[in-house]
């Protein structure tokens, strides 16, 4: 009882600081393009909860953990106020720390999204491709709603990082190890071939067109 109340604490800490993250995210990128506190809000919003909600409803947790707990959309407004008052040290921050903060929210939510669906008894394999969806899906909605090409589709190693990292905290608790010691695995994993994979330009392979 106690190691599973410790597992369900460290989720909820992880989800939460992803939360965080995504949302100062989505809120950075409506100011960016111009749209007033409402939009900043609702992108913010978007941004940081709409991957959990699309993981929550395909597991059948519903209604979502964002709608049913408050403090996840308390934490997505937070991050959306901090980028609305405090605009000028924000928008300043240099570009490496953006996609270090970005690569972080994608490796809590990759590895927070997979233990939730594990949490629902969902096949391994399925539970990895639910983590992605948690990583990439609220950044996917986000450039949707600013007309934008989702980024996943185009980044250099984006969702592949996601699904990476929740591949690797699955197996490791497959493989016995304690969830203390599988999530950070699984969150070191994203985090490392997102950033090595920004500073080597790496790509998934296209179709070549003639």
């Amino acid at each position: 009882m106690t190691a599973r109340f410790h597992s369900a604490v460290l989720l909820e800490v992880i989800d939460l600081l992803g939360t965080f993250v995504f949302a100062v995210e989505g809120a950075m990128a409506a100011a960016q393009n111009g749209l007033d506190l409402l939009g900043l809000m609702v992108l913010a919003f978007a941004t940081a909860l709409g991957g959990g909600i699309l993981r929550d409803l395909l597991i059948g947790s519903v209604p979502p953990n964002s709608i049913r707990d408050w403090r996840y959309p308390a934490t997505a407004f937070a991050g959306a106020a901090l980028v609305f008052f405090e605009t000028g040290l924000v928008t300043h921050f240099p570009s490496s720390l953006l996609l270090t903060l970005d690569a972080a929210g994608l490796s809590l939510f990759a590895a927070a999204g997979a233990a939730k669906a594990l949490d629902f008894n969902i096949h391994p394999f399925l539970a990895v491709l639910m983590g992605g969806l948690t990583g990439v899906g609220g950044g996917t909605i986000r450039d949707m709603l600013l007309a934008h090409i989702p980024n996943v589709l185009r980044s250099d190693v984006y969702a592949a990082a996601a699904l990476a990292g929740a591949a690797v905290m699955v197996l490791a608790l497959e493989l016995k190890a304690r969830p203390a010691l599988a999530t950070p695995l699984g969150i070191a994993a994203c985090f490392f071939l997102r950033m090595v994979a920004v500073w080597r330009h790496w790509n998934l392979p296209r179709v070549a067109v003639h």
